[in-house]
């Protein structure tokens, strides 16, 4: 399993940065932001392979499953 910052929101936040400041923002002007969206993966395959069970209702609140 995994949960952590979705790297695609995070990619978007970097090009919206690296925008203001090509339109002339200094970086120490703008704000340090933290991760606003997160994503939980879990990999079948490997839990299967160590003998765990996941539960039904963790897998529905799964972003991602790798079976």
């Amino acid at each position: 399993m995994s949960y952590g910052a979705d790297l695609d929101d995070h990619y978007m936040r970097v090009a919206i940065y690296v925008d203001k400041i090509l339109k002339g923002t200094k970086p120490a002007d703008l704000p340090v932001e933290q991760p606003t969206k997160f994503e939980l993966i879990i990999n079948l395959k490997a839990a299967k392979q160590i003998g765990l069970t996941i539960p039904p209702n963790v897998l529905v609140r799964a972003d991602k499953v790798i079976k």
